[in-house]
């Protein structure tokens, strides 16, 4: 199903998953534990399952393994990240070719991460923009897009960013789905002035269910999110146990996910860092 269908549906939350490709030592057995998860996601029945794509295009073939394994063996619908920044224009071509050629109708079109430590990058495409006017051109595939509530790391304003979504849905983007945020009250903010700007794809939210709080500190450093001081606290309490923290994620997650439906949200896009338990119990939650 295309996206442009999947987010017609108003009758019911549409629930999608984000899993990434497992790397370093014990491949295989990552790989195993991965499939076990997406065997526990799957029977929430999502929408759609994501598989991330690394920077310039490090880990390719993993992340296609997982996209062949969930379309022909798990038989769900699934949306491969599409990055483009320092690939060729031939790659692009190639990589098109090969996941279209597999069935896949959907993907997320991004910038990416620049990769370290590499040769040679190309700059046929310097942004999402250039590959989404790229890929409307040479592909039947439909496109989502990537919304940033507290705004892109790069862009001056909030303002000028939601221009740039602006753009993407006038380049045919089908639906956005958000970085991970801890406000409600962001989220709120940003999907009222998309709407006065004219933006009228659904912008479906991002979540992360907390299972660590070291993992919690460190996304808050890495990616400038913003949190409450009281949401720090909440979760610093239970820091020492595993269980408690993951609980106390699953609590505050049901919470934020509710409060973004009865606000007018068509779904939850869920970061699952490769784990099925906190998602699937915060879906048990608020349905």
């Amino acid at each position: 199903m295309r996206l442009s269908e999947i987010y017609k549906d108003n009758s019911s939350p549409i629930f999608s998953f984000e899993v990434f490709p497992p790397k370093g030592e014990n491949l295989d057995k990552k790989m195993k534990n991965l499939f076990c998860e997406l065997s526990a996601l799957v029977e929430k029945k999502p929408a759609l399952i994501s598989v991330t794509y690394g920077a310039g295009g490090s880990n390719k073939d993993t992340s296609l393994e997982i996209v062949k394994e969930l379309k022909t063996h798990l038989k769900q619908p699934v949306m491969p990240h599409f990055t483009c920044v320092c690939l060729s224009k031939n790659y692009i071509e190639n990589y098109i070719q090969e996941i279209e050629d597999i069935g896949i109708l959907n993907i997320l079109a991004l910038r990416g991460d620049e990769p370290q430590d590499i040769d040679v990058c190309y700059r046929d495409f310097k942004s999402a923009l250039e590959l989404i006017e790229y890929l409307k051109n040479h592909s039947e595939l439909e496109f989502a897009v990537a919304a940033y509530p507290e705004k892109h790391p790069k862009a001056k304003t909030l303002e000028d960013d939601i221009d740039v979504l602006k753009k993407k849905q006038d380049l045919g983007a089908k639906v956005a789905y958000t970085q991970l945020f801890f406000k409600n009250e962001n989220f709120y903010k940003f999907f009222d002035l998309c709407s006065k700007k004219g933006i009228k794809l659904p912008i479906i939210p991002g979540v992360l269910p907390v299972a660590s709080f070291s993992q919690l500190s460190r996304i808050v450093e890495l990616s400038g999110t913003q949190i409450e001081p009281k949401t720090l606290e909440f979760f610093e309490k239970y820091k020492d146990s595993k269980e408690d923290t993951i609980k106390a994620g699953i609590e505050f997650a049901s919470i934020q996910c509710e409060k973004l439906l009865d606000f007018g949200a068509k779904g939850i896009h869920f970061y699952t860092l490769n784990k099925a338990r906190s998602s699937c119990e915060i879906i048990d939650n608020i349905t």
